[in-house]
C-alpha cells in the first residue's frame, strides 16, 4: 500500500500529507453522506473508540493532516484525547461559524446552525483551543457565503488579521453553487494591508468541478488548498451516480472511491484531499486511489461533471443518516 507524499500546505508553512483525514462523519452521529460505514453504535464512547482506530491506522499509512470543526459533534474531543494518548505529531485544523445543535440524535430537523459572528468566533476559539491546545494549526470560517456577510465584517477580518500575525494560519471553507465566486473575493480582502486568509477548503469531485479555475488563482497565490467532499457525499459510491465510476473501477480491482480520490490527487494546485472514512476498511480503500492514474482512467474529466446548480440542489435534499 503506498504512502500520501509529505507536501508543504501552499506558503502557509504548515507540513501536510497528500491524502488527509476528516473527521466530519466520525465525530457526530448523523451526517449527510449516502455510503456512511458507521454502524448501529453510536453512543458517544462507541464513536470515539472508532475515531481513534481510524486515527491510528491514519496515521500508520502515512496521514499526516486531520480535519475537525467545532460542529462536528465531539470531533476535536474525540482528536484532542487521541493525541494525548499517543503523543503523535499531525498537523491540525478546524473550523469555526457552525454550531452542533443535533443533541446526539438521528432525528432532530437541524443538526447545525451557522453564526459568523465575532462573538461566534471568540468563544468557538476558546473552544477549540481548549481542546487543541498547541495542536491547532490551522482554524478556517466553516463554509464562508457571500450571504453570510463574513468577508464584510470588519470586527471579524480585523479578528482573524490578528491571529494570522500572532501565527496561527487562517482559511476559509466554501461551498454552495457560487465557491470560485467567495474564494476570489476572500482572496482581495484587504484589512491594513493584510489578507488573513492563507488557505482555502472546497468542494471538487468528479460532479462538482465548478471551484477550479479560483481553486488554481488560490494556489498561484500562495494558499493551501484542501479538498473536500471527493465522494460528492457518497454519491460517487452509492446510488445512480456511482454506476460510471464503477465502471472504471472494477477491472481494475479496487472500489468507486479510490477512483473518485485519485481525479481530485490528479489537479496540480490540490495540496490534500481529504478522505471521511469512518472505518478501518473504508480508509484502506480510499488508500488505493495513490496507486492510479487518474488522467488515464479518466480522459477528459470536464465530461463528468454536473451543473453546480444542480449538484448543490442535489446535495441539499440528501438525508442525515
Amino acid at each position: 500500500m503506498d504512502s500520501p507524499a509529505s507536501v508543504p500546505l501552499g506558503d502557509t508553512g504548515l507540513q501536510v500529507s497528500s491524502l488527509g483525514l476528516g473527521l466530519a462523519a466520525l465525530g457526530r452521529p448523523a451526517y449527510i453522506n449516502l455510503g456512511r460505514d458507521i454502524g448501529e453504535r453510536r453512543a458517544i464512547p462507541d464513536l470515539q473508540r472508532r475515531t481513534h482506530e481510524v486515527l491510528d491506522a491514519a496515521y500508520e499509512a502515512g496521514i499526516r493532516y486531520v480535519d475537525a470543526a467545532r460542529s462536528y459533534g465531539r470531533a476535536e474531543e474525540f482528536l484532542a484525547s487521541w493525541l494525548e494518548a499517543t503523543g503523535r505529531d499531525v498537523t491540525v485544523g478546524s473550523k469555526w461559524g457552525y454550531r452542533y445543535v443535533g443533541d446526539w440524535r438521528l432525528d432532530v430537523e437541524v443538526h447545525e446552525i451557522k453564526d459568523h459572528s465575532l462573538q461566534t468566533l471568540e468563544e468557538q476559539l476558546a473552544e477549540s483551543r481548549r481542546l487543541l491546545g498547541e495542536h491547532l494549526d490551522l482554524y478556517q470560517i466553516h463554509s464562508a457565503t457571500l450571504e453570510s456577510g463574513v468577508l464584510e465584517d470588519r470586527a471579524v477580518l480585523a479578528r482573524l488579521a490578528e491571529l494570522s500575525q500572532e501565527g496561527l494560519v487562517v482559511g476559509l471553507s466554501v461551498s454552495g453553487p457560487r465557491q470560485a465566486d467567495i474564494i476570489r473575493r476572500a482572496l482581495e480582502v484587504d484589512v491594513d494591508g493584510i489578507n488573513p486568509f492563507r488557505c482555502v477548503q472546497a468542494t471538487w469531485n468528479l460532479l462538482e468541478q465548478s471551484a477550479e479555475p479560483a481553486l488554481e488563482e488560490a494556489h498561484r497565490a500562495g494558499w493551501g488548498v484542501i479538498v473536500k467532499e471527493a465522494l460528492a457525499n457518497g454519491r460517487l459510491v452509492a446510488g445512480g451516480d456511482a454506476i460510471r465510476v464503477e465502471k472504471v473501477s472494477r477491472p481494475l480491482g479496487v472500489n468507486p472511491d479510490a477512483v473518485a480520490i485519485a481525479a481530485c490527487l490528479s489537479r496540480p494546485w490540490a495540496d490534500v484531499v481529504l478522505s471521511g472514512a469512518t472505518s478501518v476498511a473504508q480508509l484502506r480503500s480510499n488508500l488505493d486511489a495513490l496507486t492510479l492514474d487518474a488522467e488515464e482512467l479518466l480522459g477528459d474529466l470536464a465530461s463528468w461533471r454536473q451543473h453546480p446548480d444542480e449538484y448543490w440542489e442535489t446535495r441539499s435534499s440528501l438525508p442525515w443518516r
